[in-house]
């Protein structure tokens, strides 16, 4: 199994990364916190630790493993052939990669202590029929004005196993503990031990960014690449079905990593086309570019590997990453800040989220003196001055708030306008028959509709 896993990654970098073989592979019966904390996440070590939703406690067996040589060879070179295989391993309709992942699914049938509820909850055919979820409308794309995409889950559950879509509809939703019923998700899995130390959690669920999403998708949907943000850190835990990973290190420049000089026109960067086209073209231009001082690509480096159910991965802050589901995947994500992190986090929250931040260092004050220390240290170093410190960003705020008020008021009262114009317009369809025949004549008698003449005595 060991072997299967290491074989599963691909690495593709300049001279003197060719022994880098990222991401280290654990497993969560052997690998204590503390040695996860210090070994991998303080270095900022993109890691998958095996069996987590499992209780920690199963051992690894191949059937749980695909065994589709085409799929986890390692070739470093023929990067063509093996994105056209990855392309095979889309087809959800069929293929060894899908058969073999299902039967090895189906050898599970007795729970191990510890584990996690949404291994059973969460299997495809269960969700479509769960009394809880069933009926609760999560969020699944956005719509070409950016507004929101909800539906039903088990309609979305007919659309995951019927669609034929290029790039299907994708559930990613952060909303679900908000629901009476959907938050029930919470009690179906455990935030890792590896990952429990989350700090934003002192500033309250309500005031803390979105920062934990519930995972549906279909074969072939994905998210482009990305980075967390406010240097998060992330956790990423498969139920069900494979996923194909990309990682990028942090010095890799944007520019590069979302292949902006290599999209043709009118071709998107949907994961599917992203993983498929995009990607071979990035790292065919590398390795054109090797040698070269100048070159954006001379230090380029990504590493590739497929995620299996069972397995959690840990994305470090700072880290691009983008993913394609080569099945039907159900899983739960989140992203945290630990003292391993807390450093880069501080720095990005206490400019992008102000009034947060000034809450978060006076709770970190209460539970961790030594980091809220820390933070006042980081502030005193880059001359930042806090937003309650600062007038000026206060009157800023004061305006931009007074400004938000006096819109919604207007639009408050445009609306009460609109009504009372069709209260109005309604009422006076209200008439009775007498009333109205009566006000039509008069009116016709005063224009003249109505012509009284004198007739002949000879008529």
């Amino acid at each position: 199994n060991n072997n299967n896993n290491n074989n599963n990654r691909r690495h593709h970098g300049g001279p003197g990364n060719e022994d880098a073989m990222y991401p280290v592979v654990l497993d969560a019966s052997e690998t204590p916190p503390r040695e996860f904390h210090e070994r991998y996440e303080a270095k900022c070590i993109p890691v998958v630790i095996r069996n987590v939703p499992y209780g920690g406690a199963m051992k690894p067996s191949t059937d749980y493993v695909v065994n589709d040589d085409d799929s986890h060879q390692s070739n470093n070179t023929r990067d063509d052939d093996a994105m056209e295989e990855e392309k095979k391993e889309c087809d959800c309709t069929g293929g060894s990669f899908h058969q073999t992942y299902s039967n090895g699914q189906q050898q599970r049938q007795q729970p191990n202590e510890g584990e996690w509820p949404a291994v059973r909850r969460w299997a495809i055919d269960a969700l479509a029929t769960d009394p809880q979820l069933s009926e609760r409308r999560l969020k699944c794309g956005e719509d070409d004005d950016g507004y929101t995409i909800r539906m039903k889950l088990r309609h979305f559950m007919d659309y995951l196993r019927n669609n034929r879509d290029d790039s299907p509809l994708y559930i990613f939703d952060a909303t679900f503990d908000e629901d009476k019923l959907a938050k029930r998700i919470l009690e179906d899995y455990t935030v890792p031990r590896y990952f429990d130390e989350d700090l934003l959690g002192l500033v309250g669920e309500r005031r803390r960014p979105p920062h934990r999403w519930f995972l549906v998708g279909p074969c072939r949907s994905g998210t482009t690449v990305h980075i967390d943000p406010l240097a998060t850190s992330a956790w990423n835990t498969l139920v069900h079905g494979a996923k194909r990973w990309v990682l990028f290190p942090p010095h890799v420049p944007k520019t590069v990593v979302k292949g902006r000089k290599l999209i043709l026109p009118g071709e998107d960067d949907e994961a599917i086309h992203y993983f498929t086209t995009i990607l071979p073209r990035m790292k065919r231009r590398a390795a054109a570019a090797r040698g070269a001082e100048d070159d954006l690509y001379a230090d380029f480096e990504c590493y590739e590997f497929t995620q299996f159910a069972g397995e959690t991965v840990f994305v470090p802050h700072g880290w691009w990453h983008a993913v394609l589901n080569v099945t039907h995947t159900v899983g739960i994500t989140q992203n945290f800040c630990s003292r391993r992190n807390f450093d880069e986090v501080w720095a990005q929250t206490r400019s992008g989220r102000k009034k947060m931040s000034c809450s978060w260092l006076r709770r970190l004050g209460e539970r961790y003196p030594d980091l809220a220390r820390r933070a006042v240290e980081l502030n005193r170093r880059d001359g930042f001055v806090m937003w309650e410190d600062d007038p000026v960003e206060q009157g800023k705020w004061r305006r931009k708030k007074a400004e938000k008020e006096r819109k919604k008021k207007e639009k408050r009262e445009r609306k009460k306008e609109e009504e009372s114009k069709a209260k109005k317009k309604q009422s006076s369809k209200k008439e009775k028959w007498g009333e109205h025949r009566t006000t039509e004549r008069r009116e016709g008698e005063c224009d003249g509709d109505v012509v009284m003449r004198e007739v002949s005595p000879d008529y």
